[in-house]
């Protein structure tokens, strides 16, 4: 009896086709080939095997399908030549090309662009109700501009739950008509409003948080850095935490908080946040708004870079134009140069660390660096004390006790809107205080106003 041909354990992963875009004047952190790069890692982390690859360069994109018309009759025919299943665009591509680049390639391959496949990996990696809820919003409002007849019934298919890649939104299912999308229009925008409720009640729930920490007087510090640059790794050498790590992009995605001790009595809240990347969706940081928050609200940030990259660089000022934009850059920060022990020469880490005003050289992975790494952290949490000059309100009561308990008091007057306090406090600090900062010239008070300590 002849044998049986061996059955494959695993369904095999669709066939990806990259294209990448580079336009004239427009201000890129990677190179085209680099970015490119990272779209396959990308692809890969989505479950889709990558075939081939096609690149343009333009002064300006075609209005109608953002690449040159020959490049699309190229593509086609690329596509079909390779067997791809699906054609990924290095971009986000708005809904006028997303609808006419479909029509010009057919019904035979799906279209999907960088923050589709970032949303399916997202979408995979939320394991939290928290999480998915923030990448289900994502997902509605990324595709409801772009519901076409082959785009339809999304409620049903968009939402966290590990799907294959390629499938978010319904890709490649053919609707009924006009009809029936106005009704997927209607269904998603009242799930649009009813993920917004939801995640207002967790944004309540995290404020509410954030309080009893700061009351306990326990700093917070935030890691933060490109997605794969060691932040998991980094918190579980730091923690004895059990995070879960793994050699792609967006490996975790769900906040993890750890209570760390850096001597004596001296001890902080670690928190691992969700990776960034150049060209973060909007949409993302609009629906982990929640989640950036608690960055933004830290005492402390640990910027990890994984020096090893031959984009390291590059890499790190994606992350602080990501700082900037969600309101964290004045919070004091430590870069990590990690990943030293892949680097043929460790010395060049060291000689990198001159481009940073607080710097390491560490490896998450064999533990070299950690005890300069808490040190580091201890002296700006509690041992430096920088100058700061306040007008507080008599109601941030709170605020004036923590000047007067974790500060340096060097003047103090009493006014009738508040109290004006000159000194130094830890800069982990800082942050509290800074929407009541005095800027150098500016009045506060007529010196003769009245004062109510005077009475």
């Amino acid at each position: 009896m002849p044998k049986r041909a061996p059955q494959p354990t695993t369904a095999p992963r669709e066939r990806a086709f990259l294209v990448g875009v580079e336009i004239h004047g427009q201000d890129h952190i990677l190179t085209l080939d680099d970015s490119l790069a990272e779209m396959s890692r990308l692809c890969d982390t989505a479950g889709l095997e990558v075939v081939g690859e096609l690149t343009q360069k333009l002064d300006r994109p075609n209005p109608q399908t953002l690449i040159g018309s020959g490049k699309v009759e190229e593509l086609k025919a690329l596509a079909e030549e390779t067997l791809a299943d699906v054609i990924v665009f290095d971009e986000e591509l708005i809904p006028r090309h997303q609808r006419e680049l479909e029509e010009a390639l057919g019904q035979n391959v799906r279209l999907l662009d960088r923050t589709a496949v970032i949303l399916d990996i997202f979408a995979q990696h939320a394991h939290t109700s928290e999480g998915q809820l923030q990448v289900k919003l994502a997902q509605y409002e990324y595709y409801l501009p772009r519901l076409t007849g082959r785009w339809t019934h999304l409620a049903r298919q968009a939402g966290g739950g590990g799907g294959r890649a390629g499938s978010v939104g319904g890709v490649g299912l053919r609707g009924p008509g006009e009809t029936q999308l106005e009704v997927d229009r209607r269904a998603i925008r009242k799930e649009i409003s009813r993920l917004k409720d939801e995640l207002e009640k967790i944004c309540a729930h995290r404020e509410h948080y954030r309080v009893q920490r700061k009351r306990s007087r326990l700093p917070t510090v935030s890691l933060v850095g490109y997605t794969n640059a060691g932040k998991s790794t980094l918190l579980n050498r730091l923690t004895g935490a059990n995070v879960y790590v793994a050699d792609q992009l967006f490996a975790t995605l769900d906040p993890t908080t750890r209570r760390v001790e850096l001597s004596g009595n001296e001890v902080a809240l670690f928190t691992d946040t969700v990776g960034f990347i150049q060209k973060l969706p909007t949409t993302l940081v609009a629906a982990f708004r929640a989640t950036l928050e608690e960055i933004a609200e830290a005492d402390l940030l640990i910027h990890v870079v994984d020096i090893s990259h031959p984009n390291a660089m590059n890499h790190a000022e994606a992350v602080q134009q990501t700082l900037d934009e969600i309101g964290a850059a004045h919070i004091p920060v430590i870069v990590a140069l990690n990943k030293i022990d892949r680097l043929p020469d460790p010395e060049s880490a060291r000689a990198a660390l001159r481009a940073f005003p607080q710097a390491v050289a560490i490896s998450a992975r064999t533990g070299e660096g950690m005890e300069e790494l808490i040190g580091l952290v201890r002296h700006t949490l509690y041992a430096s004390l920088i100058p700061i000059h306040v007008h507080l309100p008599y109601q941030q009561g709170q605020l004036i006790s923590l000047f007067h308990e974790f500060g340096q008091v060097e003047q103090i007057e009493h006014r009738r809107s508040g109290v004006t306090l000159k000194g130094r406090i830890p800069g982990r600090l800082a942050a509290q205080f800074s929407a009541w900062k005095v800027k150098p010239g500016a009045p506060i008070e007529k010196e003769d106003e009245h004062d109510p300590m005077a009475e």
